[in-house]
């Protein structure tokens, strides 16, 4: 019978199967970023305070920048499997 015993080699673990805990941070991390943005953009709405807006654009900058490297990692893995 086949597929009975453990696999001989110490890592058993499938491909790309070590990234099923980092995609789901880095997407939750992503959205509490554009979250936090847009808490400040209500701030400045209700306040009228120019301090809310900047900080609210330099956090939506950042979570784009954090979101466009993430899927760019991923579309590298990608090509790289078919390669």
């Amino acid at each position: 019978m086949r597929g009975t015993h453990p696999p001989a080699w110490p890592t058993w673990r499938r491909r790309g199967e070590a990234r099923v805990f980092a995609v789901p941070v880095f997407r939750l991390i992503i959205l509490l970023l554009l979250v936090a943005g847009v808490a400040c953009f209500s701030l400045y709405a209700w306040t009228g305070q120019v301090r809310y807006r900047s900080l609210g654009i330099r956090i939506v900058k950042w979570a784009l920048i954090a979101a466009f490297g993430f899927f760019a990692v991923l579309i590298v893995e990608r090509v790289a499997m078919i390669l």
